[in-house]
Formats: C-alpha cells, structure tokens, sequence
C-alpha cells in the first residue's frame, strides 16, 4: 500500500489516478490527521509525503514516521515544490529516501514509486502478478490479457484500458465526461460519443454477459457487480 500526502485535491487525484493505473494500490490523504488514520488501519509499504501541508508539515511527518515503530524503515519519498539544494539536503538528512519536484511527470512518478517498492520487503514478498477479477471477467495487467468466461477477449488497447477502469470500479456509475478524462486523458480532443462508441464495441465482445456494462440513464455507465 501506498499513501500520497498531498492538500491539492487536483494533484492528488491525478496522481493516485496515475498510480492505480499502473497497478499500485494506493490510497490519497490530504493531511497528516487522515494519514494517522489511515495507518492506523494499515500501514504503508512506501509513502508519498507533499512537505508544504496544513497544520503538520512533511517534514515533521517525515520525522515521525522515522521514530515510529513498525514505519522507522518505510521507504518516503518527499514530493514538493521546493527545489533549492538546501531543501533536497534538508529533507534527506531527516531520512527521506527520494525527492522529486514539481511540476513532475505521471511517469516519472510511477517509475519512482516502484522502485521505492521493490526496497519494501514487506511488498517484495506480496507481489504477484497484477490481476483483476469480476464476475466472469478477468484481466492479467502485466500482459494486458482479458478473459470472458475463460475465453479470450480481443480488445484494443481503448477498449482494454476502459474495461480495467470499470474492473477497478465494479458498481461506481461514471460519466461520460469523467471516463474521458481518466481514460483517454486530460487532454483527449474528442467529444463524450467516443466513450458510447467503446461501451458499445466492449458489449459487443462480451457476447452473453453485455448486461454487465450498465447504462445508468442521464448519468453514464457502470460494471454491474455479480
């Protein structure tokens, strides 16, 4: 499990967006009172820390969680507009692992994040491969595979990545502007009938269970939970 520690509600769900995509679980807080709570259900393998906070600052966070029993190892990667040397230096001296400025790229953050995972021995021993699994569907992240009652699916790469996102999300009923945007991307110049156009060619795959893309009339779509 991941934590990203960030009070920009933009950036932070851009950003365990990104993550999740990339098929690691993580869960966005906004300050360090949510953090607490959040570890006190399960705690992090790395985290993800903004330093300019409300209230607690990263750094005093960071600081903690070295003293913390059960978290004094967790790899931190410190994340944050502040980008003198002297601030880098800062911010490792008081142990964290990396640091990476903003404005950064989605990438880069992903790459980052999974090599502060694989210092994790926690997660190391866990990981297998990424899989997904509702109802009759299956899909294999790594490979990009997708499965319907056992029977392969041939999806485009669209058609994969929109099948995932319902996958990850059985029951969420999502609009069309919203897929757009976690789907195809911010900056994706085509109009909403795109989304209508995929839903209809994933229902159209998978045959016998179509029913399971739901259209919620006046809103959008949603992978029926089974």
């Amino acid at each position: 499990m991941v934590y990203y520690v960030e009070d920009d509600n933009n950036i932070r769900e851009l950003a365990v967006y990104a993550l999740s995509r990339a098929g690691i679980e993580v869960e966005g807080v906004a300050d360090d009172a949510e953090f607490r709570a959040a570890c006190a259900r399960r705690l992090p393998d790395v985290v993800i820390l903004d330093i300019m906070l409300p209230g607690v600052d990263g750094l005093d966070m960071l600081r903690r969680i070295r003293q913390t029993p059960g978290m004094s190892r967790v790899p931190v990667m410190m994340v944050t507009a502040k980008s003198t040397e002297l601030d880098i230096v800062t911010a490792l001296d008081n142990g964290a692992d990396e640091y990476m400025t903003k404005p950064y790229g989605m990438m880069e953050l992903v790459s980052r994040t999974r090599a502060l995972l694989r210092r994790a021995p926690e997660w190391s021993a866990r990981q297998v491969e990424r899989a997904l699994e509702v109802g009759p569907l299956s899909v294999s992240l790594d490979r990009r595979e997708a499965t319907c009652d056992g029977a392969p699916l041939d999806l485009t790469a669209r058609e994969f990545d929109l099948l995932v996102h319902f996958m990850q999300n059985p029951g969420v009923v999502f609009t069309r502007e919203t897929l757009l945007q976690h789907v195809w991307g911010w900056d994706f110049g085509g109009g909403s009938r795109t989304v209508d156009t995929h839903v209809l060619t994933l229902r159209r795959k998978l045959g016998d269970h179509a029913g399971l893309l739901e259209t919620v009339r006046g809103v959008g779509y949603r992978l029926r939970k089974e």
